[in-house]
Formats: structure tokens, sequence, C-alpha cells
């Protein structure tokens, strides 16, 4: 049983844990077709759709228990929700938008399965993601394969370091001017802030943890770019 002692040992001092192993098809997939500005290679995906596929029946059969902790928890969800939006995509790829799948309401349709319900990607990121965890950091770690939404990450989100990653991918989508141009003159933020306005509080405040804002520079919203986010 040596060996079985000196495999825990390796587990133990490498960080090994469950929720590495479960998104690990997920991450390498994102690493290989996703490029630094969050950009997809559809056509990429798309050659390599068994193995997404194989990841999202990992995410039917490997549902977080009660038990998980509240970063595995949301790090799941979190996955899910891109992982279950590309599939979408590659189901109905060629296409130019998200919004032109199933007359404009792709977000309602009831299609996922996981540990035996049946989801839509608004179930996911309502009544799941916002309701359970009330962190408004979560909207720049979603994505919606369109070219206004927060850049796709191209790995996936892990328990261990999720403060870490939602912290990142909030700061640079904050201060990408392609989002959001702020400055003395005035500020012009992306619709996100609009949308789920109830769920940053006071925008202006949460904005001004990662740049300064003038409080008193006129707040304009950017029009939404529903175009894919494609390479």
């Amino acid at each position: 049983m040596k060996w079985l002692t000196s495999l825990l040992i390796v587990f133990h001092f490498t960080g090994f844990s469950q929720d590495a192993s479960l998104h690990g098809i997920f991450n390498d997939l994102l690493i290989k077709h996703v490029n630094q500005a969050g950009f997809v290679d559809y056509k990429g995906f798309k050659k390599d759709e068994k193995e997404l596929d194989k990841y999202l029946k990992i995410l039917e059969k490997n549902a977080p228990s009660v038990t998980a902790s509240k970063n595995e928890q949301l790090a799941f969800w979190i996955n899910a929700y891109n992982a279950f939006t590309i599939k979408l995509i590659l189901k109905n790829y060629p296409v130019s938008s998200i919004e032109l799948i199933n007359n404009g309401k792709p977000w309602d349709l009831k299609w996922i399965k996981i540990a035996n319900k049946t989801y839509s990607l608004n179930n996911i990121e309502h009544d799941i993601i916002r309701k359970q965890f009330k962190d408004p950091r979560v909207h720049f770690a979603l994505n919606c394969s369109a070219k206004s939404c927060p850049p796709l990450l191209n790995q996936a989100y892990s328990a261990k370091i999720l403060d870490a990653q939602l912290e990142t991918q909030t700061k640079n989508f904050i201060l990408n001017k392609k989002y959001n141009q702020i400055n003395s003159s005035g500020v012009k933020l992306s619709m996100i802030f609009s949308w789920y306005a109830s769920d940053f509080g006071d925008v202006r405040k949460f904005i001004s943890k990662y740049t300064n804002i003038d409080a008193n520079a006129k707040t304009t919203w950017l029009e939404y770019n529903w175009q894919l986010n494609e390479q």
C-alpha cells in the first residue's frame, strides 16, 4: 500500500481537488479556443465538440452537493453557464448573434440537464447564481457570446482561486475602454450596470473600488453589441 500513501501525499501537497479534475476538460478547451481578449474560435470548438459534450455529461452527473463549499458551488454554476452557452452556439453554428436563436429568447430554452433537473440559461443565472450567491462580480464571469459581454476567461473557474478570478475579471472589464469609458468629462457605462443595478447597489461606489470616478460626471449607457464574440 506504499504506492497509495505516496499518491495521497502528492495530492495533498499539489493542491489536487475534485474541483480541478471536474473542470479539467473545459479548462483545456478554453485554453485552446479562447484568446487573451476573450474572443472564441467557434470553428475550433466545433471540431472539439465531442470533448465539450463529454464535459457537459460530467456536469450533468456531478452537481455540487449541499456540503460543497460556496466557492465550489459557484465555480460549478459559472462554468456550467459558460459551457452550455458555447454549446448552444455550436448547435446553431454558423450564427452571427445569439439573439437569432429561439426567436430572440435563447436564454429561455429549457434544455440543460443537471442532476435530473432541466434548466434554461436564465434559470442558472437568475435563480441560482444571482439569487443564491449575491456577488455582483459574477456578471463579469458569465459570458453570453456577444461582443459587448464581459470577455470569456480562457480558463475554467476554480474554487481554489475563484475570488482572484472574479476580482481580476471585474477590474479588467471596468477599465477596458471597449466596455466602459470613464473620464472627467463623462461616464459611459456598459448596459450591464443598468440592467443589474439592483445587484450593484450604488453603481458609482462599486466602480470606484477599481478606478476613480467623478461624482458629478453625467452617466450615459453604451449601446450593446450582440454580434457573436468570434475570433
